[in-house]
């Protein structure tokens, strides 16, 4: 898979030496002139290496590579500069955590050298974040063979909730930790016994009062592991309601994150399709029914009316899938 390298500059006649320098390198190549073009380009494409000039007008390169650190913060960054010293070095390293310095006007071997140092360095960041995520995944996973009838859920809870990240336009980044938190969401569960999880009767008051504890549980799990806010967030909100009547906090509305409402409304349509000890799945049209009736109480609308569309435009996937192995190579291939 060619790489995705963008390259900012407002002189045409950089661009123009770049494009032809790296004509014949296996790498997808995008320029933009001012920073306002270049942000569009990262929120819609993932690209592995940005090489900025620093002198550019509206926003300086230091400030908009330091800004890239929130948007696509995988991306490995490469400050060209045709006055660097030690006080401009430094603020580049703290702020914008800049891989390389290029000082312009440069030559065309430590470009291209840099550029694919920066690639290099791009890869070792994604393997190491490949063996995170078969972490965080087998966690998951494992915490599913508790209860075998939601083998399957988080995947698919997973595989909903990109879905809406990608049509909201969130950056990758998030969509990607929104992922992660769709696989964990459940992970305090590890803590609830299996005769509860497993009861083909309703709960009692006392065993529902204890199984609600499993955000908080899983909440800590995720400090403990140093885990992003956001999968923080999604642990311990995802069973809040719009009215305010969820738990553990009570939030309401847009005090309740973002995220966790878009992994809500993907949680609430798996377990309602799918078969539980104590009841038979619905379909996916009584599904939707029954969402119908939770909008606005348990579900925020917008939400629910936007995986309503996501769900109509993807209908090859729309049905319940009972191999998980499927939903999981549907996932990845989706990013």
């Amino acid at each position: 898979m060619r790489e995705k390298v963008l390259f900012v500059d407002d002189s045409k006649k950089t661009i123009r030496m770049i494009r032809e320098m790296f004509a014949d390198e296996n790498i997808s190549l995008y320029f933009a002139f001012n920073v306002k073009d270049a942000l569009q380009i990262i929120r819609e494409h993932e690209i592995a290496l940005v090489v900025s000039d620093n002198i550019m007008p509206g926003m300086s390169g230091v400030n908009f590579l330091s800004l890239l650190k929130s948007i696509s913060p995988d991306t490995v960054k490469i400050l060209m500069s045709a006055f660097a010293n030690l006080d401009s070095a430094l603020e580049a390293i703290n702020t914008s955590e800049v891989y390389r310095f290029v000082l312009k006007p440069f030559k065309e071997e430590d470009m291209i050298f840099a550029v694919n140092e920066g690639l290099r360095r791009y890869q070792v960041n994604l393997d190491l974040r490949k063996e995170n995520e078969d972490v965080l995944l087998s966690l998951a996973q494992t915490i599913e063979l508790k209860d075998p009838s939601t083998r399957g859920h988080c995947d698919r809870v997973a595989l909903h909730a990109t879905r809406i990240a990608r049509e909201l336009g969130l950056p990758h980044n998030v969509n990607r930790e929104i992922k992660y938190g769709s696989w964990l969401h459940d992970c305090g569960k590890i803590g609830i016994a299996e005769n509860i999880l497993n009861g083909n009767r309703s709960l009692t008051e006392e065993e529902f009062t204890h199984i609600k504890q499993h955000s908080e549980w899983g909440a800590d799990v995720a400090n403990r592991a140093n885990l992003t806010q956001i999968v923080r967030n999604i642990v311990r909100h995802h069973h809040e309601k719009f009215d305010g009547t969820g738990y553990p906090d009570g939030l309401r509305e847009n005090q309740i994150p973002l995220e966790a409402r878009i992994v809500s409304v993907a949680d609430v349509f798996d377990a309602l399709v799918t078969d539980r000890p104590y009841r038979k799945g619905h379909s996916e049209e009584g599904a939707f029914h029954i969402m119908k009736q939770m909008r606005g109480k348990e579900l925020d609308p917008a939400i629910v009316d936007l995986f309503f569309l996501c769900q109509t435009q993807n209908t090859e996937v729309l049905h319940h899938n009972n191999n998980p192995q499927t939903v999981h190579s549907l996932l990845h291939a989706t990013g």
